[in-house]
């Protein structure tokens, strides 16, 4: 990589453009949840069908961490970044037209596909661009706009539909994406052409790389507990004595604001040596959030100071697991974030199934437990990472 292709710290708006689009991108992916009551009323779909909405946007997502994202260590990466938008913008108005339930679906199957794609593509372009010191840091950044356009989606969501309807959500998102995929065109550093990077397997590239397969576990293990507590967090929320609105419960998402914000600098510290440091920390955080978390029933206080603590650990352990399994393969970033992504797909879901089943079974404290217990057995491997091997 020439020096004039490399990302100089005083790139900040560079790195702004990073953010903005990759948590644009991902927003698309989101978009649908607050909606699925207007879609199903809109297209007729059954109340017990329209959970395939979200389905479809999810099987999107891993057939563009199967397929789409490794494609970025064999093409022109911006030219690949240039097409994938285009074609976004084109499954949003889809998305926007859609007259039935199956069009629908095609179209969420889509925004899946190229909002996973655009998104991960992005971080991966975002590190082949920056200088080896600074990776960690320029990763945090374009990390945290994925965060935030995370769950902000959500919000902009439920205020764009309530005042002009559901479909003004997609064609909105069409716009910004037209104008996010002109400034990326004008504004994305040209990087060399990949050399033929063979296309691995996931065997393959977990046994070429011990970092992906350690940091791989270590994610989703951290990922099943934010599963856990995120799916099923709205359960004792909604139920008496908070009785919370969907409004107020969605708005406990934006403290999560705060700990992505936080999270962004354990970028910075693991280009300066102190990975392990942060990891050690950031597990020891993640398992001591659920003692507040469990006292949602005395003060929903607590509740916000666990949320806070929850999504720090996790976004701060996220950043720092990508910094290293990126670092470790520079030649095939996009295949190993694709890999790593899957390990997080598995967790999240995971989670996802977990946290209503246990809630059902033995209620929130119930699902507080289960969450430090694998917060305490993901700190316990880290640990057992750490003893010296003879045979490394």
């Amino acid at each position: 990589m020439s020096h004039a292709a490399s990302l100089p710290r005083t790139a900040t708006p560079l790195l702004l453009l990073f953010a903005c689009a990759a948590g644009l991108s991902v927003a698309n992916v989101y978009y649908a949840q607050p909606l699925l009551d207007a879609l199903a009323a809109d297209l007729h779909i059954g109340t017990a069908r329209v959970g395939a909405v979200i389905a479809a946007t999810q099987l999107g997502s891993v057939l563009a961490l199967l397929w789409l994202v490794p494609l970025g260590d064999r093409r022109d990466r911006r030219r690949l970044m240039a097409v994938q938008n285009a074609a976004l913008v084109l499954a949003l108005f889809g998305v926007a037209c859609a007259g039935n339930a199956l069009a629908l679906l095609l179209g969420m199957l889509a925004l899946g596909l190229l909002g996973t794609a655009m998104t991960q593509g992005l971080i991966a372009y975002a590190a082949a661009a920056a200088d080896a010191h600074e990776r960690g840091r320029v990763v945090g950044a374009a990390q945290a706009g994925v965060v935030i356009g995370l769950l902000l989606a959500r919000v902009v969501a439920g205020g764009v539909a309530d005042l002009a309807g559901w479909r003004a959500v997609y064609l909105l998102s069409a716009a910004l994406m037209v104008i996010s995929g002109v400034l990326l065109w004008v504004r994305l550093p040209r990087l060399p052409i990949p050399a033929a990077t063979p296309r691995l397997s996931l065997p393959a590239l977990l046994r070429q790389h011990p970092v992906l397969r350690r940091r791989g576990v270590l994610g989703m293990l951290m990922f099943v507990a934010f599963g856990l507590f995120w799916s099923s967090m709205a359960l004792p929320l909604s139920a008496p004595p908070q009785a919370l609105s969907h409004t107020a419960i969605g708005a406990f998402a934006l403290v999560g604001l705060l700990g992505a914000l936080a999270a962004s600098r354990s970028g910075h510290w693991s280009d300066q040596g102190h990975a392990e440091r942060v990891t050690g920390a950031a597990l020891l955080l993640l398992l001591l959030s659920w003692a507040p978390l469990a006292g949602l029933s005395l003060h929903l206080g607590w509740l916000v100071l666990g949320v806070l603590l929850l999504d720090l650990a996790v976004q701060a352990l996220h950043v720092t697991n990508q910094s290293l399994i990126l670092a470790a393969a520079p030649h095939a970033q996009a295949q190993v974030i694709a890999a790593y992504m899957l390990f997080y797909a598995a967790g999240s879901g995971l989670g996802a199934v977990l946290g209503s089943a246990v809630y059902a079974a033995h209620g929130w404290p119930g699902v507080c437990g289960v969450g430090a217990g694998v917060s305490a057995a993901a700190l316990g491997l880290w640990l057992s990472m750490r003893r010296p091997d003879p045979a490394r």
